[in-house]
């Protein structure tokens, strides 16, 4: 198998696409994760590009865990935001020479993936989030629907008091026959969580997601044996022994990880398998239309164990500017509530080059000098057994 001879990123403060290369010429393309992605690039030329630029590129998981040995000083989040940019990269190419897309490669498919509107609002009144759902369902055909309760991390304090009491009526009253799903970013103690999970029962909500600190399990998992609506979560945790606690504890009845911020597709195949295995289902994050929502597509067009349906943002361009024009054509095309994998290889999307014409490149090949005198320290003594 070809060896990895290139790795290039082309970035700004919010995106980093990374163009892998073989020495065969094949190419993927791949994404960090999003937001302060000017760091995350630095993190993958010093403390990724290094360990793998050289090996064969046919074992994603190999090279993946290569990293994690080397770097394992490193196990946090902007590891794992830089690592996802290889991955993806990788079963982008690895789809290209198989010309097939990466469902097809995971054993699944081309084909439609069902999707819920997923509002990221939460300065919005609930009228007007009522309305805007609403018609969202309405013109596009999704059959489930996703808003904001609470305050991100906010420790019982609403966005503004009564907002939450006010917007679980009105917004399920608005989508008859619409699932209804809420996420509440780690809003409430456990008494408050509890309190609020009744109400949504009792509005037919279906969904309830980091109701309390997601890094509480214990937290979670007292929420979740106390009410009857599926409690989800995990979209922050990047780490796999984590994920092995909290599956095996059943903090949560619905698995959320996310592909960029887990470190890419390999270990999000990790999780899922997991959560298999204990008969929970994989309802993965997906926030924004970077990359991250193909790479969601394809893993539940494969997965066994694939919630109901994927996360779709509805926010625009003029809510995130930075998601303007990375993508030739669209990509995000919604028929029917659903988006659909296509047959094309890799991850079936082409980044724009008139975007990465604007961004700021830098380049690790085979042969340079690492820009770490820890790695090429490190490279010196240990390459031979990794």
């Amino acid at each position: 198998m070809p060896i990895l001879t290139r790795l290039e990123t082309f970035h700004t403060e919010f995106v980093c696409f990374v163009k892998a290369t073989a020495e065969d010429g094949a190419i993927g393309w791949g994404q960090t994760s999003t937001y302060n992605a000017d760091i995350t690039a630095q993190v993958f030329h010093r403390q990724i590009a290094p360990w793998v630029l050289g090996q064969p590129v046919d074992d994603i998981a190999a090279l993946v865990a290569r990293v994690e040995r080397a770097e394992h000083k490193y196990p946090g989040t902007y590891r794992n935001r830089a690592l996802a940019g290889l991955d993806t990269a990788l079963w982008d190419m690895a789809g290209k020479r198989a010309g097939l897309p990466v469902a097809a490669l995971l054993g699944g498919s081309a084909g439609p993936v069902r999707a819920y509107a997923s509002s990221m609002q939460r300065d919005i009144a609930p009228a007007e989030e009522a309305e805007r759902l609403k018609r969202i369902c309405g013109e596009q055909g999704f059959t489930a629907a996703k808003f904001r309760i609470g305050a991100e991390c906010g420790q019982d304090i609403d966005q503004w008091p009564g907002r939450t009491e006010e917007i679980i009526p009105t917004v399920t009253r608005a989508l008859p026959g619409i699932d209804t799903l809420v996420d509440a970013n780690s809003g409430f103690s456990v008494a408050r969580a509890i309190t609020v999970g009744r109400m949504l029962q009792e509005h037919g909500v279906s969904h309830y997601e980091e109701p309390v600190p997601w890094w509480d399990l214990d937290a979670t998992k007292a929420v979740r044996e106390a009410l009857d609506i599926d409690v989800t979560g995990g979209e922050q945790d990047h780490d796999l022994g984590t994920w092995r606690r909290m599956i095996a504890m059943r903090a949560v009845d619905v698995v959320q990880p996310d592909v960029m911020y887990l470190g890419g597709l390999s270990n999000t195949l990790a999780v899922a398998r997991m959560a298999a295995e204990s008969g929970l289902p994989c309802t993965p994050h997906a926030a924004n239309l970077g990359l991250v929502t193909p790479c969601t597509m394809h893993l539940l067009r494969a997965l066994p164990n694939a919630g109901k349906y994927l996360e779709f943002s509805i926010e625009g361009d003029e809510y995130y500017p930075w998601q303007r024009d990375l993508f030739l054509g669209d990509p995000f095309v919604v028929r029917d509530g659903h988006l659909n994998v296509g047959d094309e290889p890799g991850w079936g999307v082409t980044v724009n080059p008139a975007w990465l014409e604007r961004a700021t490149y830098t380049n690790s090949a085979l042969g340079a000098e690492p820009d770490s005198a820890y790695a090429r320290l490190y490279a010196a003594t240990m390459a031979k057994g990794l």
